[in-house]
Order: structure tokens, then sequence, then C-alpha cells
């Protein structure tokens, strides 16, 4: 999937608006990308008034298991994650959404349905994607308290409060053809990628003929900078406008590179190499003081890189809709504003949640956050996106979702929306 910006990091200049340009916007908020990974651990959303406190952690179902079992009491039980039934009006904000919306992103899920939504989608499939938009939100948001249960999402030990991120899909300029700017390559897997596991590491591939060999004559696209084939890389997908091609509108051609594959490899932040190397402390690090110290040592720059060993190949694909974003994990396109990535063993793909969190903030603000209420689908999944109350907020692509994505790191409470067919009596 589409790595999520994990921390918000404080910069000394103002942060830029998505009127600047994509380059310097792109190169400002990749941070969270290359740093986030140091300080996620260490947030600890409040707890709001009447959340229950933890207690004994308690599992009873299998880590993999497709669907949610019941406990007996009542609720339904996840490997990580316990629900509990709740009626629509628990839900802060449901009345306010615009449900319509949302219906367009289940339309996508219902592609590709569970066993527990199987009847359900083939309702959602005839009446189709753009039944949302030509009945209005009031009757889409019958719909679902007609034919869905709400259930609140709580950890295995009771805690209702959680952790939300958000991600993007990069906007980049490339082109087909290297040059004395456009150097820094994005490959197809290479030929053997399915049978050795691990496969090279970013190092071998730089450094031994064998890894040279594997990708040589797989270039996809070249980028202008390494730090931009890492941010792509990190988050699994991207837009590259072809500065040497054009479509039939004469402008410069967009293709997305899709997530094909990756080397097996462990991912390690590039921060905290640059902090145990003594370059930049914690408390520094910020993505001038990276671009700072790659400037100044442009002979370590590979090394730097090389730190973290992970390579993600891609295959090209053209952008079908302009409003949709690259396939996630359930194999369906992502909605901007409407798909999160889950945990997989607390929220199955494909179904329906209600977040409650708050609007990111830019760095300099003040006032009091607007509270975010929003209908979503669990469509994707990530390697940091575990625990039973956690989520990662798809934002779209291009400048603007890159600001947004990286000032995502807000308390966060879900319920999911079950068919009450499948739910126990």
């Amino acid at each position: 999937m589409l790595t999520s910006f994990s921390i918000a990091v404080p910069v000394a200049s103002p942060a830029p608006t998505p009127s600047r340009t994509l380059e310097r916007a792109s190169r400002w908020v990749a941070l969270g990308l290359i740093v986030g990974s140091l300080a996620a651990c260490s947030f600890a959303p409040p707890r709001p008034p009447g959340a229950t406190a933890p207690g004994r952690p308690v599992s009873v179902v299998p880590a993999g298991t497709p669907l949610p079992v019941s406990d007996g009491q009542g609720g339904l039980l996840r490997p990580k994650a316990r629900w509990n039934a709740v009626d629509f009006h628990a839900l802060p904000g449901w009345s306010n959404d615009r449900h319509s919306e949302a219906w367009p992103a289940l339309w996508r899920s219902c592609q590709k349905p569970n066993q527990a939504w199987a009847r359900l989608c083939t309702q959602v499939r005839e009446r189709g994607e753009g039944w949302g938009s030509s009945v209005g939100d009031d009757f889409v948001r019958l719909w679902f308290e007609q034919h869905l249960q709400a259930w609140q999402v709580r950890t295995l030990d009771g805690g209702t409060t959680g952790l939300l991120t958000g991600y993007f899909e990069p906007l980049l300029e490339g082109r087909r053809r290297a040059d004395a700017r456009f150097r820094y390559p994005l490959h197809r897997p290479p030929a053997d990628l399915g049978t050795r596991k691990p496969h090279f590491t970013r190092a071998d591939l730089e450094q031994t003929a064998a890894g040279r060999a594997a990708i040589a004559g797989r270039e996809l696209v070249y980028l202008a900078d390494p730090l931009d084939v890492l941010m792509i890389q990190v988050q699994g997908s991207g837009k590259v406008r072809m500065l040497d091609e054009r479509g039939t509108d004469g402008q410069p051609r967009v293709v997305r590179m899709a997530f094909a594959g990756h080397n097996s490899q462990p991912y390690q932040s590039v921060a905290r190499w640059l902090v145990d190397q003594g370059a930049v402390t914690l408390d520094q690090a910020s993505w001038d003081a990276i671009r700072n110290w790659a400037a100044r040592n442009p002979q370590r720059v590979s090394e730097m890189m090389n730190a973290n060993p992970r390579v993600v190949y891609f295959r090209e694909e053209v952008p079908k809709e302009a409003d949709v974003g690259p396939v996630g994990a359930q194999g369906v396109p992502l909605t901007p504003q409407r798909s999160i990535a889950v945990d997989r063993d607390a929220v199955p793909l494909g179904t329906p949640v209600w977040i409650d969190t708050t609007v990111p903030q830019a760095w300099n603000k003040r006032e009091a956050p607007q509270d975010l209420h929003r209908l979503v689908l669990a469509q994707d999944t990530g390697g940091a996106i575990l625990g039973g109350v956690r989520a990662d907020y798809f934002w779209g692509a291009g400048d603007e979702a890159l600001l947004h994505a990286a000032r995502t790191k807000q308390s966060l409470a879900m319920w999911v929306l079950w068919p009450r067919e499948a739910s126990p009596r």
C-alpha cells in the first residue's frame, strides 16, 4: 500500500501552500515518510471521557481469520479488536456527512466482496456506482441504517481511541529517457523476483554485477532526485508527469507507477541512519537538515539511500479516472478522502467505517481543531497500520493531498458498519 506519514514535525519556515511548486512541496512534506518511523511509536492519543480503561488483553481468534465471530455476549470478535453493537445515533456527527459521496467507494468494494457482504453487494452493484448522487444524502444514509448494524471498534483490552495517520499518492515529474538531470530510475520487477527471496538489496543492485544485471533494461521512468525515488518507493505508488511524452491534449502524459512487488528486504529509516551517524539529532531531524546533509555530502548520498535495503518495483498504468487513486490491498481503486487503510485483523477489507477524529491543521495554526466525521471504506493495508483502533486516511494525489497527509496524526475513534443478516441474533 501507500505508506502513511506517521509524524508531523515542525519546521523553522512557514508551511508551503499548495500554490507553491510541486517540487518544493513534495520535498518539504516528504519529511513525514523519511523521519516518521522514528517517533510514531511514542504517540499516545488521549482517552476521551467515558472511554473504557485498558484491562487484561484477551484474544481467542487466530490471526488471519477472514470474518468476525460472535463473542457469545452479543458482540463480535476479531484477532485484534472487539466490536460492540451501538445505535446509529451514537455515531458522532452521523447525520451531517455527505453519505452519497461514500457510495462510489462502497460500490467499488462490492466488486470484490467478502462472504458476509455477498448478498448485500449484489444489491449495491445493481443500483450502480452513481446511485448515491441520484437519490441524495438522506436516502443513502437511510439505506445504510436499514441494512447495516453499527459496531464500535475497541482494542482487545477495551480501549476506544487510537491513531489516524494520512497517506497520499505522489505526483512527480519524470522522463522516459535518462538525461543529465533525470537519471534516477524506477524499475519493473526483476524476472526472478518471485523465486529469489530475499532478492538483492538496494546496495546489491548498485554495486554488484549480478544485481545490476537483474534490473538492466527494466527501467520504466527516470526521476530527477534520488529522494523522490525513495518517496515513491515508500509510498508504494505514484503518478509521474512525463515531460518527454504528450497526450492528445498536447499536455505531458500522466502515468501511474503502481506497486508490483518488493525485494523482501526489511524497511529501514534513512533518518534513523543519519541520527545513528551523528549527523543530526532526533530533535534536529527535518527535511531541510536531511537535504542540507545530502548537499554537503553528495559522495555519501548512495550510502544514505542504501541504509534502507528495501526496494519497491512498479508496473505502469494509465489512470482511468482522475478522481480515483491506485488499487489498494482489497484489489479496488482507492477513493480520495473516502478510503482508509486498516489492520485486517481488526477490520475486514471492504467494510464501511465511521471515523471520529479532527481535521489536521497547519503547523502554525492555534485555533480549536475542527471535527472530521466521515463514512469511509476499509480498502487498504500497510506495514505500519497495526492494531484495533488504527487507520490511515487516503487524501488523494498532488500538492494539497501531500500537505494534508504530512499533518495527519490525530486521535481516532471508529465504528464499523456490518450487514445485519451477518450479525448475532
